[in-house]
């Protein structure tokens, strides 16, 4: 058993609660923008002092409405100011935010909006209205929805400060008063890879504290001329919430994508100094920019570009790159590293990763074209991060050490355990859920890691994810999926082989880059997956892809079989999460007959044997 804790570096008031955070900014320092809001095209920034007035006016509105303390409140939106000012503004009036990911569907809405009790919900568009709508009647406890884009009904913010027309800010300053650390900031329901979601309370010191500690810990991406962020992720999901209350607590000047298809424009006119993302979102650049590379016949120079970018990443944890090595970067930089990062905006030094590891070899790609990514490590249950890369001390392929005021301990059987201001108080009216997360007052995770001396983590595994062969070899998927899917034609990639004879894949094509490698491999422009999968230059790609892949890992844990599927893993096929991570269970049971022709031959023979 290994074990490291780091002690805290700032100190949290024990009444301090998340509306402190706006106060202090608008008395402080009212005139710095803290926010950017994007009306009529344009970004518009938000002063603390403005910010602070447009939550009071909010949250007089939901208290005028009947909204009391205690009560939840639902969040149903896209990234976007709105989301962050019906946050603040819920808290406000004394009550707690039930987020819900605009994709969930009538079910999971249902049910978030039942088991929590919520008393109102704030939705975006016309069919989020529509399907509440149509599920009220199992919604005995909702008796307000409000709107955020215009239409028929007025939208929120004009249909709040109509409602709390009559109050004073007394009410609001009444309500936030009554908050202390240890009241409940937000239910946030698991993403659910398997089974119902259950609702992790969270408090206002479990945000609140962790986000002051990190404050400190991360300082080098706020003492910049102008830090700001673009946050593009789901603000339903606990990393992005906390990345939000430690913007507003650093005064960072923040924005919001709601259309991930409008990234790349926003990024460049709103410029960010660093930014959140999944690993995913890095390995599509990176295969987008590969792909492009070897469609424009410069496939070659990138290549060695990416070369150079890992060993001088390499370089700088040893003994530092050479002058032969600081020549081609040098020169690298300037054909190939600068058009990646003016693609982030040109001022993008940093970027937080979280949600799955990255991968060595990617993160030594990043670091080396001037973009350093800080993995961390943390579930909803621990408000995200509980482990991190600090900026100054950053060790490529570790999600990093215990960020202050938090342990770390690996338990006997490989589990990593928890323990922290920041880890929730448990779930939801489910006690049994709650005593069987804990151990000896650590929160169990079901990841599997390893911790080094210095406090570094890697994560190996997932309990529940452990393949065990029919030879009796323990597989941990993630490890190999990783590398597969860090080719560029590769979208997807999920391992099977539990209790069977050999370990296989089945692979899914990027139906970005699956238009460039037709027109370089003299395919028909408009030829499909289903129409190809059989083609011997695509099973020669995604073969490579899967070398690769083993390379990572023993003969014994390496893909010898895979199958090319037809369709793409999407969160709106049902076979990915709004976070990105494979719901396992849904892909065996909706592609079965696919891993049975896996495994069919092998069978076969060894029921004749």
């Amino acid at each position: 058993m290994r074990e490291f804790s780091v002690p805290a570096v700032a100190e949290v008031p024990v009444k301090g609660n998340l509306t402190d955070i706006i106060r202090t900014n608008a008395a402080e320092a009212p005139d710095t923008a803290v926010l950017s809001r994007k009306t009529g095209g344009r970004w518009t920034d938000v002063t603390s002092r403005q910010f602070k007035a447009e939550v009071y006016t909010a949250a007089k509105g939901l208290i005028a409405s009947g909204v009391n303390p205690g009560d939840r409140v639902g969040l149903m939106s896209r990234t976007r100011y709105e989301w962050c000012l019906m946050d603040f503004a819920i808290w406000s009036a004394g009550a707690v935010t039930v987020p819900i990911y605009e994709t969930s569907s009538a079910e999971q809405v249902e049910w978030i909006l039942s088991d929590s009790g919520a008393t109102a919900c704030i939705v975006e568009t016309a069919a989020h209205e529509q399907m509440i709508g149509e599920i009220r009647g199992g919604l005995p406890d909702l008796a307000h929805v409000w709107r955020m884009d215009e239409g028929d009904t007025p939208a929120v913010e004009a249909a709040l400060a109509a409602a709390g027309a009559e109050l004073d800010d007394s009410a609001v300053d009444e309500r936030c008063a009554g908050l202390t650390g240890d009241s409940t900031a937000t239910l946030i329901y698991t993403s659910g890879t398997t089974g119902r979601p259950k609702g992790c309370v969270l408090t206002h010191r479990n945000f609140y504290g962790a986000s002051t500690n990190l404050i400190e810990q991360l300082h080098e991406l706020f003492e910049v001329e102008d830090p700001s962020c673009l946050l593009f992720l789901p603000l339903a999901h606990v990393l992005g919430r906390e990345l939000h209350v430690i913007c507003m607590q650093a005064r960072v000047r923040t924005g919001h994508c709601p259309d991930i298809r409008q990234l790349t424009t926003e990024l460049a006119e709103f410029k960010p100094t660093f930014v959140l993302a999944v690993p995913r979102v890095f390995e599509k650049v990176y295969n987008t920019a590969t792909a492009k590379a070897e469609a424009d016949g410069k496939g070659k120079i990138f290549r060695k570009a990416v070369d150079t970018a890992i060993a001088y990443s390499e370089a700088l944890d040893a003994k530092g790159p050479g002058f032969g090595l600081r020549v081609k970067h040098a020169t690298f930089d300037k054909l190939v590293y600068a058009k990646l990062r003016a693609a982030l905006g040109g001022r993008c030094k940093f970027s937080v990763s979280g949600g799955a590891p990255l991968g060595t070899r990617l993160g030594h790609f990043y670091r080396g074209i001037g973009l350093t990514i800080l993995e961390g490590y943390g579930l909803t249950e621990s408000t995200a991060a509980t482990t991190l890369n600090p900026p100054n001390a950053v060790r490529v392929g570790t999600v990093g050490r215990p960020i202050p005021d938090s342990a770390v301990r690996i338990a006997e059987d490989g589990e990593i355990l928890l323990k922290g201001v920041n880890i929730f108080q448990g779930y939801w009216h489910n006690d049994a859920a709650t005593e069987d997360a804990f151990e000896d007052g650590w929160f169990r995770t079901g990841d599997l890691g390893e911790l080094s001396d210095e406090g570094y983590l890697s994560v190996t595994g997932r309990k529940k994810e452990i393949l065990v062969t029919a030879g009796g070899k323990n597989v941990a998927p993630a490890v190999i999926e990783d590398r597969i899917r860090a080719h560029p034609l590769i979208s997807e990639c999920m391992v099977v082989g539990d209790a069977r004879p050999f370990v296989a894949a089945l692979v899914t094509i990027d139906p970005e880059t699956f238009p460039r490698w037709k027109e370089t491999h003299g395919k028909p422009v408009d030829a499909t997956v289903a129409e190809l999968v059989d083609d011997a230059d695509l099973i020669a790609a995604v073969q490579e892809a899967v070398d690769d892949g083993n390379k990572a890992v023993s003969r014994a844990e390496g893909v010898k079989k895979f199958r090319i599927l037809t369709i793409n893993f999407t969160e709106e096929s049902g076979h990915l999460t709004p976070s990105m991570k494979l719901k396992r269970g849904m892909v065996m049971k909706d592609f079965a007959a696919d891993v049975e022709n896996i495994y069919a031959p092998a069978q076969a023979k060894a029921a004749t044997t």
